[in-house]
């Protein structure tokens, strides 16, 4: 790795700087991904990663005196792992025996949002049209309704939590598992 990151440099005095980086925190950094990762071929690959967002910054990095680049290399590190094991849960893949559920029709769950859109009150109901049913972003609604995007964003925040309510009290658990 380190030969790869000192091509990609181009001065000497930068090569130099970058070897004494490296000797310096080497351990350190694969030590903070395998803490935050616990899986050794990933915090290689954090590690590796943190060395090469290292070079791209170079120019950040170069000028840092001394005492402060352990900051900034510790910080590289930690996102770096941060970011593998983010990734690492969006892609969980599906047990390869899974058989997806079949498509249902949803024109009924449809209808009947609607239905309790068209309840709620007249400045939220007709915002909540727009956003949920029309498919308009909140620029559009604004413009349409003459009011504010930020009143936009907090009546739809609002008109949904008063649809949520009226689900909970239906007997629909949002977000339960």
């Amino acid at each position: 790795m380190l030969v790869i990151c000192l091509a990609m440099l181009e001065t000497e005095q930068d090569q130099r700087r970058f070897t004494r980086l490296f000797d310096a925190y080497e351990k350190k950094i694969y030590a903070m991904a395998f803490r935050i990762l616990g899986n050794q071929a990933q915090a290689e690959d954090a590690a590796q990663q943190t060395w090469l967002k290292l070079v791209e910054n170079w120019k950040r990095v170069s000028i840092l005196p001394w005492k402060e680049t352990e900051g900034y290399v510790v910080t590289t590190a930690k996102n770096a792992a941060l970011d593998i094991l983010r990734s690492e849960r969006k892609t969980t893949a599906f047990p390869e025996d899974w058989d997806p559920p079949a498509q249902k029709d949803t024109q009924a769950e449809y209808d009947y949002l609607v239905a309790l859109i068209r309840a709620l009150p007249e400045n939220y109901r007709r915002i909540l049209e727009l956003k949920c049913v029309e498919e308009q972003t909140n620029r559009e609604i604004s413009r349409r309704l003459h009011i504010g995007e930020s009143t936009v964003g907090v009546r739809i925040l609002r008109g949904k939590a008063m649809l949520r309510e009226q689900l909970k009290k239906e007997g629909y658990f949002y977000g339960a598992v």
